[in-house]
């Protein structure tokens, strides 16, 4: 009884709540149980190298938006001389950093908080340091900020990465994370991607450059040794090993295992084999068009080697024929009346 209660008073003060929202035409606040696929990029964290690029690259935009701009006034050159290079000038700095990290995209939030703790830096980079060096990049994420490593650089120190043979990717290049280890692309494997891959085969190499292409279709998991079919040591479903040339031969399905309707054509391809669909004039046929029946359907009949549509006359012509001699008398019944000797006669 109790809880009855309860619930009758909870109830009450829900609604006396929501009448007042509805007098004050205020509409009651609805939680926002999903944030946008924009929300979501905005505050998303990025790793700390690329949140760094991220950076520079939204300064380098604002550098590119104003490099054409100059100082207020109509006296260019006095400008120039009083108030220095508007290129280096401190009007253009803020001019670039108002507009820093908008429309980044993903890590907007982070890029902002990265742009208020390195302001400092950009600001001595941008008044001492752009001439000397003018790879933001460097100066900032890798020598100040220390969170990114030179290409071809890897992990805490910046070692170097291996060459990967030019087939694959250095762990970690570029920041100040990973292994080193290669990263090899699909068809190159050993530890710095100067091997071929599984059914891959090796069809150039010198000192500097490996370059592997993949076995051809025929070959399965085994792999092949060269080019083209006959290169294969073990065949895939649907050829078969060829046991005096050797390498694979595709087996033709249409003669050894056709599964085809009788009112369906096979045509064998590689490594398998179509069923396709026999012309509407035929029952039955062996390949594509009228002329290919080996039957003809309802509504068809054979003429000079082709399945012919039946014409309306034609089909009226063969009824009224068919009907002629089924009312015609038959000729045991016409001689039995010549036979036959009347009354008269008698």
């Amino acid at each position: 009884m109790r809880l009855n209660r309860l619930l009758v008073s909870f109830v009450l003060v829900t609604l006396s709540i929501y009448a007042q929202l509805a007098e004050a035409d205020v509409p009651p606040e609805v939680p926002n149980l999903a944030k946008s696929k924009k929300d979501r990029q905005k505050s998303e964290k990025l790793p700390p190298c690329r949140a760094c690029t991220v950076l520079v690259n939204s300064f380098r935009d604002g550098m590119k938006r104003t490099e054409r701009s100059k100082h207020d006034g109509g006296d260019a050159a006095w400008e120039e001389e009083r108030l220095g290079s508007y290129k280096t000038s401190e009007l253009r700095l803020v001019e670039i950093q108002e507009s820093l990290c908008r429309d980044v995209g993903r890590g907007e939030d982070q890029c902002h908080l990265l742009a208020e703790e390195h302001e400092s830096q950009i600001e001595d980079w941008w008044k001492e340091h752009q001439t000397a060096q003018p790879d933001l990049h460097q100066w900032l994420c890798v020598e100040q900020a220390q969170v990114c490593c030179p290409d071809g650089f890897f992990g805490p120190n910046c070692d170097p990465c291996p060459s990967c043979f030019g087939n694959g990717k250095c762990k970690g290049n570029g920041t100040r994370k990973g292994n080193g280890k290669c990263a090899c692309e699909e068809g190159y494997g050993g530890d710095n991607c100067d091997s071929c891959g599984p059914e891959h085969y090796k069809s150039f190499r010198d000192t500097d450059k490996l370059l592997c292409s993949k076995c051809h279709k025929a070959c399965a998991a085994g792999g092949c040794t060269g080019a083209g079919p006959n290169a294969c040591r073990v065949c895939r479903s649907g050829w078969i090993m060829d046991s005096q040339r050797g390498g694979c031969t595709d087996i033709d399905e249409c003669i050894t295992a056709n599964t085809c309707t009788k009112q369906q054509f096979c045509v064998n391809t590689e490594g398998s084999f179509n069923c396709l669909e026999c012309d509407k004039s035929c029952d039955a046929c062996d390949g594509d068009g009228p002329d290919m029946c080996k039957e003809c359907a309802d509504g068809f009949e054979l003429r000079d080697g082709l399945c012919t549509v039946i014409s309306k006359d034609e089909s009226s012509e063969s009824s009224s024929d068919t009907a002629e001699l089924d009312a015609a008398p038959s000729e045991s019944t016409e001689s039995t009346e010549d036979t036959e000797p009347t009354k008269e006669e008698l």
